[in-house]
């Protein structure tokens, strides 16, 4: 389109909203109703009433308030006068409208302190940013190929265009779908002409501003309301979170008073309990409020008081009137309750300590009156009974002075326990003082005691006056009842030590042992025959005090006063150690047969490890000389191992016939044998190593093989590497020290400094251990002197297939190489990155490299 399209569909845009339009800006405007009209819409404000005659005075008198109304708004009208515009003079008109256009489309943009022209590139500018491939330097070129206007579109409305199919290359497409989506969704009307742009070498440029004036104006108001809603969002979210922090205080505040309130009461109960137990529950109530229960809640407290001030604060920042707590729900009426808690909780814990330590002390007080009460009631239990009896009318004359002096024990105990008794009382007295809960039942405990306590003097003194009438009557047969006593005891003592002895467990370990034991038991038996007529001589003395008793007519109800051991007693005793006599005669043969038989496992474990011991070993040393000497082809080596290997497999039958004969020492509890040296410990060790070590021979000769058949090498080769090795494995174990190898490779005709040395022992000995095996020294021989693939050989081939190419393709080595080893090379070969590259190109160069790492020195 041309100016006067783009300024026609623009007026348009304006002039619909008063429910008009034109048709020919040239001639429409003639008469300046229309004209005055549309300033009226574009500025929203009156302009003075026009005139509606059809004269030229009266279209000159419109269209001149028009022009003055334009002059008004600080615009200068250079050129233009009413009458051109009533004439039709089309550059003029068109002069007029563009005026128009300027000052109240464009002239109001600005961006960053710029504004009209200025402004509006700037605004394109920042809103295309983001497209790459968009660049808005100007109104007429910038715009040709359609993607400027689609992305101010798509910035502000994606969902309108699908912005990614859109291509440079298409300007027509472009261009028409932002005219066609601007006039059906933004309500631009289409002020531009594809063709005429596209077929333009410079499109019009005030058709351009004018056209892009309108998203401004349609893009900035949405942005305005925007704006505005978020404004008011805004707004509204900090009254919210205000009015959740009111909410939060309040319940904050709610829920730690309701806990004071419940916590005082509490706090304030200063009861005391009956038990100790009751009180310490108290104190540790008291000290889990104090740790687990008041801690948080002096931290809400504290964070009641930061949420007050962040509250006011913020309501001080956002202009709001500041917030007023419910009644009662202050912080200093948290305050003033937080220090009626603490008041109520001064002097609790000191209280409920001072509790639990008078408890303590009534605890302690009630205890020691318990236990005095108990220990002097179980002293007193029974001595009534014992001080009423009337044994000494039956009792003999060592009972009646054994009753007297037990009976003056008894008085001298009896005044010892008048202190307990006092003591006793005592407590009690102190126990009603301090107002024990229990002191009823001790105060009838105590009148019990006291009461018992004067029965018991009285009895006491009776029963000595009894026992001091009865002595005398007694006197006669003391003498015969002391001399049975004195013969009795140790005869008694004697039995009862043989019956030990006799009834002894003994553990012995040998043959010597038991022996030792049956000889002591012979000696044992041969004291019998005397013991038996001391137990004659002591029964007679009993048996002349019976006499006595019978001619005398002695009341002989009691018994020996200074013994209490009696003839059936010794009767009892002697025919239990007759006997125990012969059980002991059959319990030491028994040990004596398992100890030969233990003797004999011995043996029989000793009789094999001396010789499968010795056995080991030997073959032990025969494998190293085997593994050292070179007697025919490592063929012939392999085969004598091999079937040597099978000579020590079938032996393994003796080890198991061993293991079996050691279970047997174990399940007899066999803890030492002085016939071998050779532990099943030591057999196990040694045969295992045994057969690691004929694995391990053979394994090195396979390798050997394997070595020589790779590398080519003879067998005479073979024989003078094993023999060099051999000669220079000074210490004989299968390793060379690293300054024999050195003087090895010097006998082998090498001449080398320090460097090249280090070089060779990093091959041979990669793990720094400063021996060379004879593996290693057969792979390093078989380098040097063997031909070998090298990583530049290996390139080389490759580099044929690739027809002489520094890469090669997946379906070269696929056609030259077998299946397997090409998917192989493809999987691991990296692409070559050359300056002569392909697609799917492959770099074999860095995968013969790769082939050999390290070990290609």
């Amino acid at each position: 389109m041309s100016p006067p399209q783009t300024f026609t569909a623009w007026c348009n845009s304006h002039l619909r909203k008063a429910g008009t339009q034109i048709e020919n800006i040239e001639e429409d405007f003639r008469d300046g109703l229309k004209l005055m009209l549309l300033l009226e819409v574009i500025s929203g404000e009156r302009l003075a009433k026009p005139e509606r005659g059809k004269m030229r005075v009266h279209k000159i008198s419109n269209v001149n308030k028009a022009l003055h109304y334009i002059t008004s708004k600080g615009v200068k009208l250079v050129s233009i006068g009413a009458e051109e515009i009533v004439d039709g003079n089309a550059k003029m008109t068109l002069g007029m409208i563009w005026t128009i256009i300027l000052r109240f489309a464009i002239q109001d943009i600005s961006v960053e302190e710029t504004s009209a022209k200025e402004g509006l590139l700037l605004w394109c500018q920042r809103k295309t940013a983001p497209y790459k491939n968009v660049n808005i330097q100007n109104f007429h070129i910038s715009w040709k190929d359609g993607l400027g206007f689609c992305a101010l579109i798509h910035r502000h409305r994606p969902e309108l265009i699908d912005y990614g199919k859109l291509r440079k290359d298409d300007p027509m497409t472009n261009l028409n779908t932002a005219f066609d989506v601007a006039e059906k969704y933004l309500d631009i009307p289409k002020m531009l002409d594809a063709e005429d742009i596209v077929g333009t070498a410079r499109p019009d440029e005030k058709a351009i501003m004018t056209y892009v004036s309108s998203f401004y104006h349609a893009f900035s108001g949405a942005q305005k309301a925007e704006t505005a809603a978020n404004r008011i969002c805004k707004v509204l979210a900090v009254n919210q979170e205000n009015e959740q922090l009111m909410e939060d205080y309040e319940k904050l505040a709610s829920d730690l008073l309701e806990w004071i309130r419940r916590t005082i009461p509490w706090l304030e109960n200063r009861a005391p309990e009956n038990t100790m137990l009751a009180m310490q529950q108290k104190l540790e109530d008291f000290r889990d409020y104090r740790r687990q229960h008041k801690p948080p809640k002096v931290q809400e407290k504290c964070q009641l008081e930061i949420n007050f001030n962040t509250l006011q604060t913020k309501l001080r920042l956002s202009n709001r009137p500041a917030f007023m707590p419910s009644e009662g729900k202050m912080v200093s009426d948290v305050s003033n309750a937080w220090g009626g808690l603490e008041g109520a909780e001064k002097g609790y814990e000191e209280w409920l300590l001072n509790e639990i330590r008078r408890l303590e002390r009534l605890d302690h007080l009630a205890e020691k009156f318990r236990q005095k009460a108990a220990t002097h009631e179980a002293w007193t239990e029974g001595k009534e009974e014992m001080l009423q009896a009337r044994d000494f009318e039956t009792a003999s004359l060592s009972e009646i002075k054994a009753l007297l002096k037990k009976h003056e024990a008894f008085e001298s105990d009896l005044a010892a326990h008048q202190d307990r008794v006092e003591q006793i009382a005592a407590i009690a007295q102190e126990l009603n003082e301090l107002d024990y809960y229990d002191s009823p039942s001790v105060n009838s405990r105590c009148q019990r005691i006291c009461d018992r306590w004067d029965a018991l003097g009285a009895l006491t003194q009776k029963r000595s006056d009894a026992l001091q009438r009865t002595e005398k009557l007694l006197e006669t047969i003391d003498e015969l009842y002391l001399e049975f006593a004195k013969r009795a005891a140790p005869f008694n003592n004697w039995m009862e030590g043989a019956m030990e002895d006799l009834q002894d467990t003994f553990i012995v370990h040998t043959i010597e042992e038991i022996q030792g034991l049956s000889t002591a038991h012979e000696q044992f038996k041969a004291t019998l025959p005397d013991a038996d007529k001391e137990r004659g001589a002591i029964l007679g003395i009993h048996n002349e005090i019976a006499k006595i008793v019978a001619t005398y007519h002695v009341n002989m109800a009691g018994t020996n006063p200074y013994t209490t051991i009696n003839p059936q007693g010794i009767n009892a005793k002697w025919d239990k150690v007759r006997q125990l006599v012969p059980q002991r005669d059959q319990a030491l043969i028994e040990e004596h047969a398992r100890q030969q038989n233990n003797e004999r496992l011995r043996r029989q474990f000793a009789n094999q490890a001396n010789v499968i011991g010795p056995w080991i070993q030997t073959k032990m040393e025969e494998i190293g000389r085997i593994s050292i000497e070179m007697h025919g082809t490592l063929e012939d080596q392999l085969t004598h191992l091999r079937q040597y290997e099978k000579n020590i497999v079938n032996y393994k039958p003796k080890i198991d016939q061993l293991e079996g004969d050691h279970q047997l020492i174990q399940e007899a509890l066999i803890f030492d044998n002085k016939h071998t040296n050779y532990t099943m410990e030591h057999i196990r060790v040694g045969w295992e190593q045994l057969l690691t070590t004929i694995a391990r021979t053979i394994n090195e000769i396979e390798n050997q093989i394997l070595t020589r058949d790779a590398k080519g090498i003879s067998q005479d080769q073979m024989n003078e590497f094993r023999a060099s090795f051999n000669h220079f494995d000074r210490k004989k174990t299968g390793m060379m020290e690293a300054e024999d190898f050195k003087t090895c490779l010097i006998s082998l005709g090498y001449n080398m400094g320090e460097a090249e040395f280090s070089r060779i022992m990093s091959i041979v000995d990669p793990n720094r251990v400063g021996v060379v095996t004879f593996q290693a020294f057969i792979d390093f021989m078989s380098r040097e002197t063997a031909d070998t693939d090298t990583a530049d050989q290996v390139m080389a081939s490759f580099k044929v297939l690739a027809g002489d190419k520094n890469f090669i393709m997946a379906d070269e080595l696929r056609r030259e190489l077998p299946p397997d080893q090409a998917e192989y090379c493809i999987a691991r070969m990296a692409p070559y990155s050359g300056t002569d590259a392909v697609p799917g190109a492959l770099d074999y160069m860095s995968f013969s490299t790769a082939l050999y790492g390290e070990s290609d020195l």
